[in-house]
């Protein structure tokens, strides 16, 4: 709330509701502080960018210690659709994914398999590092909350994602859709007409 008393709301629970939620993408900087200057400004998540920034691992695993410093979620975007890529940024302590180029419910399942520990998924099980603070506890208590709490956020940004909209975004697991405007618009012939009745 607005008297500082509530806590941040998880990503999770911020794709539960419709009303506007303010981020940011970084793309090009990294300083310790950045997290709480983001949230001294009103971002509600972030978004640390693997794609297009040429922020590596080592980058972000970092950056998102700074920003569980701030109380600030955290989604990374992948810079490709293989399995290390997606379960090493979770292992990093991600909270949120998004993965590129995602066309079809089939995809999509196949990429959350990647984010998720059995029985939801195939994600190799690696315990008492980043993601889970460092702490100790009970394995299947652990791997059920890790599921419960990581998002996928399935990036929209070809005409075939628009035409699988509806399967993928109907795919337990899949917490939201995201467009990538530009690239869609690209796949679709009208590069970067975005006022274009299609």
């Amino acid at each position: 709330g607005d008297d500082g008393t509530m806590a941040q709301p998880t990503l999770k629970q911020m794709t539960r509701h419709g009303r506007l939620k303010v981020g940011t993408f970084l793309v090009e900087f990294n300083t310790p502080g950045i997290g709480q200057i983001l949230k001294a400004g009103g971002c509600e998540y972030v978004l640390l960018d693997m794609e297009h920034s040429g922020f590596g691992i080592d980058t972000v695993k970092q950056m998102l210690r700074y920003m569980q410093a701030a109380d600030m979620p955290a989604i990374v975007r992948v810079p490709s659709r293989e399995y290390h890529h997606a379960a090493r940024a979770m292992d990093a302590g991600a909270e949120g994914i998004m993965l590129p180029m995602i066309g079809s419910a089939k995809v999509a399942r196949e990429l959350l398999s990647y984010i998720k520990y059995a029985p939801e998924g195939g994600r190799g099980v690696a315990l008492q590092i980043a993601h889970d603070r460092y702490e100790p506890g009970p394995v299947l208590e652990k791997l059920k909350a890790a599921n419960k709490r990581s998002t996928f956020f399935a990036l929209i940004e070809t005409a075939e994602g628009v035409e699988n909209a509806d399967g993928i975004a109907a795919l337990k697991g899949v917490d939201a859709l995201w467009i990538g405007h530009f690239d869609l618009t690209v796949s679709m012939g009208i590069s970067g007409q975005f006022d274009h009745p299609d």
